[in-house]
């Protein structure tokens, strides 16, 4: 029975990714027509759906975080195996955003055409550059429930998760507390629908947005720097697969071909459902029958690592950060990248592990910032490659980190 859920999920994401690639295709197509009526049609779809996806954003991370968080103060017994599963998980996830930093330094992507972010720019504060680290860190710091929320403080918003999330979770059961943790996951299945719903029509929005690259790539004014920030993106997930995490499975005495070996099916479905908690139950499955883990440990590991064990989400948030915010006409110093390498980590950590989780975060992290959004919806027609990859990559981390987790556990 499980088998046929599993071919049936995977017959329908590879139906949906035809989709999006005869989307892609298409919109290409159309811009490079040149027709100015066109043009404009494709430009108000595409601000259509960069609305819609601001929308859903924000409440995406803050109702993933409390829910995650909400979940923990049920494991009392399995404190050893939850610590040694979040030491690997903060350890790889911040190695996979350092990773993704480093080549941003050494690629080093340009900036894009004035005109394509001018929109953007245009929405930024005039007194930017006057604000200092103090200002900036002080702002952060909440007064009131409703002003984060009206506008989009997310750094703000996360601070408000992360206290609420733990305070459930330290808790006693009471039927106070099973109410309000049953709204918060009750509001979390209805934005999930919401979300699937976008899902469901976004071919129209991969389209547009198409068109509009098509139309500045056939200007010759934005290829170069898209090119180079694609590269940054997957030279990332590339050395995180292949490198940094058998590097941590040789660490801990483990063979990182057999283990990659037996957990392939499971890295397989991601690739392709382009969801690790779609791919949850393939991956307990693959991991007990197939890698020999310790049920207790796979099915309490794993789960937490679907939604916390993000490492090509922090590598995406932290590169498509700065290359957005670069596109706005912040500078990055050090400490800037390193204060956004922090956010990123702690952003991926509180991802729900649905299709686009990644790009849902780092869209409501831009809007925050009041920096230029609409080059998201450049991105957007490429993403649904890295969307594919990085899944792989994070349901592939999440199995070593249960390995690893298994390993410690019996020694």
């Amino acid at each position: 029975m499980q088998e046929n859920d599993t071919s049936h999920k995977i017959h329908t994401s590879r139906k949906q990714l035809i989709l999006w690639i005869g989307a892609l295709v298409i919109g290409a197509l159309l811009g490079l027509t040149g027709l100015d009526w066109l043009n404009a049609l494709m430009n108000f779809i595409a601000t259509v759906y960069t609305r819609l996806f601001q929308f859903v954003a924000v409440p995406t991370i803050l109702l993933a975080v409390i829910t995650t968080l909400t979940m923990f103060g049920r494991q009392e017994d399995t404190g050893r195996i939850f610590r040694h599963a979040i030491t690997y998980t903060l350890l790889t996830t911040t190695v996979a955003a350092a990773v993704g930093l480093i080549l941003y330094n050494i690629i080093r992507p340009g900036n894009l055409p004035a005109a394509m972010v001018h929109s953007g720019v245009q929405a930024l504060p005039q007194d930017l550059g006057k604000e200092t680290y103090y200002d900036h860190i002080l702002s952060v710091i909440p007064n009131n429930v409703i002003q984060p929320l009206l506008e989009g403080n997310v750094l703000s918003l996360l601070l408000i998760a992360f206290a609420v999330g733990f305070a459930l979770s330290k808790m006693p059961e009471t039927e106070g507390k099973k109410s309000v943790v049953n709204l918060f996951f009750g509001l979390q299945e209805l934005l999930f629908t919401l979300i699937r719903g976008l899902i469901w029509t976004l071919p129209v929005g991969i389209t547009a947005f198409s068109a509009q690259l098509s139309a500045q790539v056939s200007a010759g004014v934005a290829a170069a720097s898209l090119g180079r920030y694609v590269a940054v993106i997957l030279g990332g997930n590339v050395i995180q697969f292949f490198i940094i995490l058998p590097l941590f499975l040789l660490a801990r005495g483990l063979n990182p071909i057999h283990t990659l070996g037996r957990m392939m099916p499971a890295v397989l479905m991601a690739l392709f459902t382009k969801s690790s908690a779609a791919t949850l139950p393939v991956t307990m499955a693959t991991a007990e029958n197939r890698l020999g883990v310790s049920p207790k440990v796979s099915r309490f590991v794993l789960p937490i690592c679907t939604t916390i064990n993000m490492n090509g989400c922090a590598a995406f948030i932290l590169v498509t950060s700065l290359f957005v915010m670069q596109n706005g006409g912040t500078v990055l110093t050090l400490p800037t990248m390193l204060l956004w390498l922090l956010i990123a980590v702690i952003s991926a950590v509180g991802n729900a592990g649905v299709p686009m989780g990644c790009y849902f975060l780092t869209l409501s992290l831009m809007t925050g910032q009041g920096a230029p959004v609409g080059i998201m919806g450049i991105i957007l027609p490429i993403y649904t490659i890295i969307d594919m990859i990085e899944t792989a990559e994070n349901v592939w981390s999440d199995s070593c980190v249960c390995a690893m987790t298994d390993k410690d556990i019996k020694k």
